[in-house]
C-alpha cells in the first residue's frame, strides 16, 4: 500500500541524512509549479519518504539502545542505594 501522508517539515539540520534529497525535492517543486500537482516529482518524493523511513529506524534503534544504557544504570545505582542502606541498618534492623 502507498503512504501518501505528508512529510516531515523538510528542514535540512533535522534530516541531514536526507539533505540531498530534500533540495532536489524542492528544486523540483520550484521548477514545475503546476507539473509537481500531475507527478512530476512524486519519484523524489518516494525517495525522500523511503529515506525518512530509514532515518527514522536508525533514530529509534540509537534512542532504545540508550535506554537500555540509562535503565541499566538505574538499576545499578537502585541496588547500591540498597546495599548502602543494608549497610547503615544496625543487624537487628536488617533481619526485620
Amino acid at each position: 500500500m502507498l503512504d501518501v501522508a505528508m512529510h516531515p517539515p523538510l528542514t535540512l539540520h533535522k534530516h541531514p541524512m536526507c539533505a540531498e534529497i530534500i533540495e532536489l525535492f524542492q528544486k523540483c517543486h520550484q521548477e514545475h509549479p503546476i507539473a509537481k500537482f500531475w507527478g512530476e516529482c512524486t519519484d523524489l518524493k518516494l525517495k525522500l519518504d523511503q529515506c525518512f523511513r530509514q532515518e527514522k529506524a536508525i533514530k529509534r534503534k540509537a534512542n532504545f539502545e540508550e535506554s537500555k544504557r540509562f535503565r541499566e544504570r538505574l538499576r545499578a545505582n537502585k541496588e547500591a542505594m540498597n546495599a548502602s542502606n543494608l549497610e547503615s541498618c544496625s543487624p537487628s534492623q536488617a533481619a526485620e
